[in-house]
């Protein structure tokens, strides 16, 4: 039972790697009554709101460009390319003082403001939510002052600076009770309850919550509801009604599953499980422990290639950018060059040595072109290394989290074979079943197929130079040859692999005779 206790407890911890569910999650804290979808964050959507910008800039529409560049921004932020994301906002924000667009200034410093609490930066995120005040309250926009006092009171909680935050959730309130705006006021009744349960205040927090969730359901909205069960579920466990509390998560995963909100759904199996654990109930919590952490697997998976394909999608904008500006120069220098001809046609008896000191000059206009051509490309070529090399760590990391979790399962593994040898014959069957379990998640390929694909996005061309010394590699001789091109030790590899270094030697020696090489093995790798 401790066992089981100490697994759940592990497992429960959060990765890094699912930072970006917190984000998501957390959203609404900053932006109340916004939705957002992950289907919206594409490179296709990227790449029209890069033609819109384009094409606003063209026509001289700097109201048009600002709100593209901030869109841009935006799903750079959501997509976690934070320094891209600052550059599209400040050129947005900029845009906005010209254009004289002061209520889109504000909504833009309150963005800047978010991204800088994601980035843990207090004070640079209370500075930019005050500008964005300042200017609502100037232009007397109490909807605007009402999501910023929000804002800043949740700062505040944030900081443990709970008098600070209620008062600025008490004045957002008051706006938005002026306003009868209902989702904003459930929005601050949640973050009131959010500081009384901080408080352990929780009768308090459970009225406030049932307050938020009454205004959530009077005008439909489903995806706040489900925040606020969330939130009404966390008191009633640490209140100690878990009966209660597994019931409201239950009703947030069919509000979740309604409204697809793959998070929520995970969020929600993750309390479930929670709940099963303090009830006594192991295996149901183990059940949806696992629930949660498969759903949270595959989010991360979609996030991940979400954020290549802006990443490419990048980089081929800035490639196209690069030749439509090569084509015009030379378009140019080619018209200068036979304009030169044709005067030096007319002219050459009479201004023969003018002409001449005028082409040396473009000469020399051509060559300085080139040096910055040249520079522009050796620029870009580090930006793409450093993306790489970006990669190469988040490879390495995984493989890290594939050999933590193997060298866990190994000791479990080997406490639950000394247990199956204790002569209480009551405990055996129970702990055979989490042996096969533990066996099955060590042949398990779902780590394996992420691997597989963050090695070939960092390795690209390596696959197919092995090809040309054996095509017919098994799936296993391919994970050793991605293992030892990654150079790690044998044990590490040993590990990844579940086997042992006896094994791992024979695997070794016959990889040698398929490639057909008497050199060392993992050299050749190297070399490839």
């Amino acid at each position: 039972m401790n066992l089981l206790r100490l697994f759940l407890i592990i497992a429960w911890f959060p990765l890094p790697v699912f930072a970006q569910q917190e984000r998501s999650l957390k959203l609404r804290q900053f932006e109340p009554g916004t939705h957002l979808q992950q289907t919206q964050f594409t490179d296709a959507g990227f790449l029209q709101l890069k033609a819109a910008y384009n094409k606003a800039i063209a026509q001289q529409d700097l109201a048009s460009a600002a709100a593209s560049l901030q869109q841009m921004g935006r799903r750079c932020f959501h997509l976690g390319h934070y320094p891209q994301s600052l550059d599209f906002y400040l050129q947005a924000g900029e845009l906005f003082r010209q254009t004289g667009r002061m209520n889109a200034l504000a909504g833009n410093l309150d963005d800047i403001g978010t991204l800088y609490y994601y980035n843990r930066q207090p004070a640079m995120a209370k500075k930019q939510y005050e500008g964005a005040l300042l200017i609502y309250s100037r232009e007397k926009n109490k909807a605007g002052m009402a999501a910023t006092l929000g804002k800043i009171g949740h700062l505040y909680e944030k900081q443990q600076s709970y008098d600070s935050a209620f008062l600025f959730q008490r004045q957002a309130l008051a706006q938005y009770l002026q306003l009868d705006d209902r989702q904003g006021m459930a929005k601050i009744y949640e973050n009131i309850g959010s500081i009384h349960e901080d408080l352990a205040r929780y009768d308090s927090a459970g009225y406030y919550f049932q307050q938020a969730l009454q205004l959530n359901r009077a005008i439909a909205d489903d995806t706040a509801s489900i925040e606020v069960l969330n939130n009404l579920g966390d008191v009633l466990r640490k209140t100690g009604r878990y009966r209660e509390g597994l019931y409201q998560t239950q009703q947030a995963l069919v509000l979740a599953r309604k409204v697809n909100e793959p998070y929520q759904v995970s969020g929600a199996y993750r309390d479930m499980a929670k709940a099963y654990h303090l009830l006594g109930s192991h295996d149901s919590a183990y059940y949806y422990l696992e629930l949660s952490r498969s759903h949270l697997l595959d989010i991360y998976s979609k996030e991940s290639s979400r954020q290549v394909a802006l990443l490419q999608t990048m980089y081929e904008l800035e490639k196209k950018n690069r030749e439509i500006d090569g084509f015009t120069n030379t378009r140019r220098v080619t018209r200068i060059t036979t304009l030169a001809v044709i005067i030096v046609v007319v002219l050459l008896i009479v201004l023969g040595t003018v002409i001449i000191s005028r082409q040396r000059l473009k000469i020399r206009h051509a060559e300085i072109l080139a040096r910055q051509d040249k520079q522009q490309f050796e620029s870009q070529k580090e930006k793409m290394q450093t993306e790489l090399e970006h990669r190469k760590m988040e490879l390495s990391a995984h493989t890290l989290h594939i050999i933590q979790k193997n060298q866990l399962l190994e000791q479990l593994q080997q406490r639950l074979d000394e247990l199956v040898k204790d002569d209480r014959r009551d405990q055996k069957k129970q702990l055979r079943q989490l042996q096969q379990q533990i066996n099955h998640s060590f042949h398990h390929d779902h780590y394996w197929e992420e691997f597989s694909n963050m090695f070939e996005q960092v390795h690209h061309a390596f696959y197919n130079n092995l090809k040309k010394y054996c095509d017919k590699l098994t799936p296993a001789d391919l994970r050793l040859v991605a293992l030892l091109k990654m150079n790690l030790p044998s044990g590490d590899i040993a590990t990844l692999l579940s086997v042992s270094q006896d094994s791992l030697r024979v695997m070794r020696y016959r990889l040698r005779k398929k490639l057909n090489i008497d050199e060392n093995l993992t050299a050749f790798i190297q070399s490839l």
